[in-house]
């Protein structure tokens, strides 16, 4: 920082440029680390214990295939049928439980995505149950 001293014999005068130059470098600085994405949190009921196979009874298995398809019951789908599914078993019954089943390597954003797809239809109940080797 330079100071510059008035011939008066006066207050000395601080220059800004440097100043400036240090929060213009601030301001990009954090622009560009700032990640602007939409973070959400998801509601996950945990227990202490193991489930019981009880507590899944009756409820709709949708399966998260490693390849990235879906199953309902042994059927082939894709995401647009899956929430046609899900909107009709809600209408049916709104407390039917689902229990949504990845296989292993299954990337969890997908398994949120379907989540997300079980819940938009209108069903509350729904809950992750390990797959085979998962």
């Amino acid at each position: 920082m330079q100071v510059v001293r008035k011939k008066r014999g006066g207050r000395a005068l601080i220059s800004l440029t440097p100043l400036i130059d240090v929060v213009f470098i601030l301001l990009v600085f954090f622009m560009l680390a700032s990640s602007f994405t939409e973070w959400r949190a998801i509601d996950l009921a945990t227990s202490a214990k193991a489930v019981s196979a009880a507590s899944v009874e009756g409820a709709v298995l949708v399966r998260v295939r490693a390849d990235g398809g879906l199953d309902i019951a042994g059927e082939r789908l894709d995401a647009e049928a899956l929430a046609a599914r899900m909107t009709s078993v809600a209408e049916r019954n709104p407390d039917r439980r689902v229990a949504v089943q990845p296989d292993a390597g299954v990337p969890l954003q997908r398994v949120v995505t379907v989540m997300e797809t079980v819940t938009a239809a209108g069903l509350s109940g729904v809950s992750i149950v390990r797959g085979p080797g998962g």
